[in-house]
């Protein structure tokens, strides 16, 4: 979308349904009404509120309008709107982006109803709202050291108790307790998940039913965390690893194709950029999946290659998706998200995530890549 063509961005939240609202303006304690937030492309930008709201907002040099009804509402809505002719809201078009579709469907036809086109804020937020300053990235950069710190240590905390019958619910365990030591934030996870538990992406070990790691399991740990604080960036990354010395020639062989894909989507980036040529999310899933298909596992590859990454380990900029969904965003300098192909057999399964920041340089992997699986010993 081309700011040219549209004469203004309108920000709608109810009760802290539009996130963008608060990424835009700050958190505004104990809002009971909806509330708009007005960016015209030629003038100062204006809140419309409830009166019974308007005296949160704090003092500042945005003008604000108020109204009592809804009546009231719609007409400084309509007059708010009444020389534009397109618009951008939080909104998807057949709701094909689930992260940008924030505003209701009965809200944009009331919208519509003062005579303007509405179309998507997503290329407009992740502009405004999803751009890293230096700060964010050394944040991330702390949080992603940790956590490889902690995966090696989770894998020799494997082989350290194998002996005493640790489960998978304990290493997750282990894993929290050194969160918890690094002052990092512990949301939920982590997975912890061996063999056939491996081939659930989301596989959260419970204290009751996880399974006892043992000599020749498969092991797969996805961990991610930010240091805590305010304004600090996540990092999320996933390792494999197997119990013994040999690794089994079947899971080398579908960690070569998954670290293949992973390293062949990056080498596209860096080769655009080079170019000095965009990239759309969409593009980077569809190489990494050609990738796979060819290596024959494409239908063993279930969900997009990879997610934006901001304070929430699912941030709000581009995903690397054309599968789930189809993310036609570019991917711009600023933003960080991850790269992490998976192929999933009915006996194990294997991903590898990293990290990628895009600076003005180039695409920087913030993480460490694994090369290999992590041999551990007993």
């Amino acid at each position: 979308m081309s700011l040219n063509s549209i004469d203004g961005w309108l920000i709608y939240d109810y009760r802290y349904s539009n996130p963008v609202m608060e990424d835009t303006i700050g958190h505004i304690p104990n809002m009971t009404r909806p509330y708009w937030f007005w960016i015209p492309m030629d003038s100062e930008p204006v809140i419309l509120s409830s009166t019974v709201d308007i005296e949160r907002f704090p003092e500042s040099n945005i003008k604000k309008l108020s109204w009592s009804s809804r009546l009231q509402m719609i007409d400084i809505l309509n007059q708010t709107l009444r020389t534009s002719n397109t618009i951008a809201m939080e909104y998807s078009p057949n709701c094909e982006l689930p992260r940008v579709s924030r505003v209701d469907a009965g809200t944009i036809e009331l919208v519509r109803q003062s005579g303007v086109e509405v179309v998507s804020s997503a290329d407009l937020f992740q502009y405004s709202t999803q751009i890293w300053s230096s700060k964010d990235l050394k944040s991330h950069i702390k949080a992603s050291e940790l956590l490889t710190n902690i995966v090696h240590e989770a894998f020799n905390y494997i082989g350290d108790n194998i002996i005493a019958n640790v489960t998978e619910f304990e290493v997750a365990e282990f894993i929290r307790s050194r969160f918890i030591d690094e002052n990092m934030v512990i949301t939920d996870g982590p997975v912890v998940a061996t063999n056939e538990h491996s081939s659930d992406p989301h596989y959260d070990p419970a204290k009751q039913g996880s399974s006892t790691i043992q000599q020749g399991d498969w092991v797969l740990i996805d961990l991610w965390s930010r240091v805590s604080g305010e304004e600090t960036m996540s990092a999320d990354i996933t390792w494999t690893g197997y119990v013994g010395d040999k690794i089994p020639d079947k899971n080398q062989t579908v960690f070569d194709i998954v670290i293949g894909a992973r390293d062949c989507a990056l080498n596209y980036l860096k080769d655009a950029h080079n170019d000095g040529r965009f990239v759309q999310g969409c593009e980077m899933d569809k190489v990494a999946r050609e990738y796979i298909y060819k290596a024959g596992y494409g239908e063993y590859f279930k969900h997009r290659l990879g997610h934006s990454i901001g304070k929430e380990i699912h941030s709000n900029s581009v995903n690397l998706d054309s599968y789930e969904t189809y993310d036609t965003r570019r991917i711009i300098p600023g933003i960080a998200f991850s790269i992490e192909p998976g192929i999933y057999l009915p006996e194990f399964g294997v991903r590898s995530e990293i990290d990628v920041f895009l600076s003005d340089d180039g695409p920087i992997a913030t993480t460490a890549m694994q090369t290999a699986p992590v041999t551990i010993g007993v």
